[in-house]
């Protein structure tokens, strides 16, 4: 059965690959609004479902993958940093804490529809003002939930990591590929 990742994050799709080259990689516009009571720690699943979903009216004959990943400090979604000014309050809120990072992912195959969330612990160590504004000027926070890549730059911020270090990049390749077993391979 063709698979399809619902994705447009270029490291989800090479993460993908890990597991099989044999997808292809679709990008859909889907609402995706969060209920306002949903608890920070449920939303990647959420949205991962919601994602899945479109997908599979789209590719009904497919295994549909649609993933999602937050990062969430004090019960709080970090999302997408807009500008200089959010990214460096992101990452000051980061610094000197553990934040997790969850990561949702939805398997879409012959109408049965399987979902799990991966949860990453990520610490920061204590950065310096120079360090926060020197990151915020870099390109690489302002595409990424909570305005750092642990695969570039940013992990330079990082003091250690509990967990899926690719759940961090976007998806949990070990356990995706063990669900995708487990429904259609």
């Amino acid at each position: 059965m063709k698979i399809i990742l619902a994705s447009a994050s270029p490291r989800r799709r090479e993460l993908m690959r890990y597991i099989t080259e044999d997808f292809e990689a679709v990008s859909l516009d889907c609402d995706e609004t969060l209920p306002d009571d949903i608890p920070p720690m449920e939303a990647s699943g959420y949205l991962a479902v919601l994602k899945a979903k479109a997908a599979a009216e789209k590719f009904p004959d497919c295994v549909v993958i649609g993933c999602d990943t937050t990062v969430i400090c004090g019960g709080e979604i970090l999302g997408k940093p807009k500008d200089r000014a959010q990214c460096i309050a992101d990452i000051s809120k980061l610094s000197g804490r553990t934040h997790q990072v969850v990561t949702g992912c939805c398997i879409i195959s012959g109408g049965k529809v399987s979902s799990f969330s991966e949860v990453t612990d990520v610490t920061f160590r204590e950065l310096t003002a120079d360090e926060i504004e020197s990151y915020a000027d870099t390109d690489e926070p302002y595409d990424k939930a909570g305005g750092y890549g642990i695969q570039g730059l940013g992990s330079a911020l990082i003091s250690h990591i509990d967990g899926d270090f690719f759940n961090v990049v976007g998806l949990p390749v070990g356990r995706l590929f063990n669900e995708m077993k487990k429904v259609q391979m």
